[in-house]
C-alpha cells in the first residue's frame, strides 16, 4: 500500500524548482530520530509533498520515492523524483487552520522535517 509523506526543505539550500530541474535527487542530511524513523519506513512508490520552509512556508510540489538506501542504517538516504508542482501552494496558515491537520505532527512538531500524511491530508495538499 502506498504511504504518503511531507518532506521539508529550505528553498535557499534546495528548492522544489531545483528538484524539478534535477528530476531526481538523494534526500539525506536528516538528523532528527523521528524523521529518520519516518524515512526508514518509506518504500519505492510512496507519494511525497515537498514543503518549502523559510520565507515560503508552503507545500509547493509533489514527488515520489524511487529507493531507500540503508533503511536499517543510522542515516538512510532516499532517492526521490519530482512529479509536478501542486495546483496551488498550500501555506502553513491554511494547514494549521484545517481540522484535517489538528493531530498532525506537521502542526504539533513544527521542526520535524519528514512527516507522515494520511491519504486525506495528501489529497488536500496535492489536489488529487
Amino acid at each position: 500500500m502506498t504511504a504518503h509523506y511531507l518532506l521539508k526543505t529550505e528553498p535557499s539550500e534546495y528548492s522544489f524548482a531545483d528538484l524539478t530541474r534535477d528530476k531526481e535527487t538523494v534526500w539525506d542530511g536528516v538528523s532528527n530520530p523521528v524523521a529518520l524513523r519516518n524515512m526508514r519506513g518509506m518504500t519505492p512508490g510512496d507519494r511525497l509533498v515537498i514543503y518549502e520552509t523559510g520565507s515560503v512556508k508552503s507545500a509547493v510540489g509533489a514527488a515520489s520515492v524511487v529507493s531507500v538506501q540503508g533503511a536499517d542504517a543510522k542515516e538512510p538516504r532516499l532517492k526521490i523524483k519530482a512529479a509536478k508542482p501542486l495546483p496551488k501552494a498550500v501555506p502553513l496558515s491554511e494547514i494549521k487552520a484545517s481540522k484535517l491537520f489538528a493531530d498532525s505532527p506537521l502542526v504539533r512538531q513544527g521542526r520535524l522535517s519528514v512527516v507522515p500524511l494520511t491519504l486525506e491530508q495528501y489529497r488536500y495538499m496535492s489536489g488529487e
